[in-house]
């Protein structure tokens, strides 16, 4: 049996853009995730364009409106393997 080797990762995404894909797959406009959110269509649309932070607080309520868990939208790359135990 041959070894397989670890992918290397090829995209970095980031928050903003995170938010966008999640978006997107589920099939929501901005404006639908905005009601469904509790946030302003302006602010999906800053998030998403890294032009606002989207912090965590934000993330939580976002993550909620998407059905995921908040770190995927505020860690999008993150790679455990290259983490150090503390």
């Amino acid at each position: 049996m041959s070894e397989f080797r670890k992918a290397k990762s090829r995209v970095r995404i980031s928050p903003g853009e995170s938010v966008r894909i999640m978006r997107e797959l589920q099939e929501l406009s901005q404006n639908q995730l905005a009601e469904a959110a509790g946030i302003p269509q302006s602010t999906i649309s800053a998030i998403e364009r890294e032009r606002v932070n989207l912090g965590v607080e934000r993330a939580k309520v976002l993550a909620r409106a998407l059905k995921c868990h908040p770190a995927v939208l505020v860690f999008p790359g993150w790679d455990v393997s290259a983490e150090s135990a503390a």
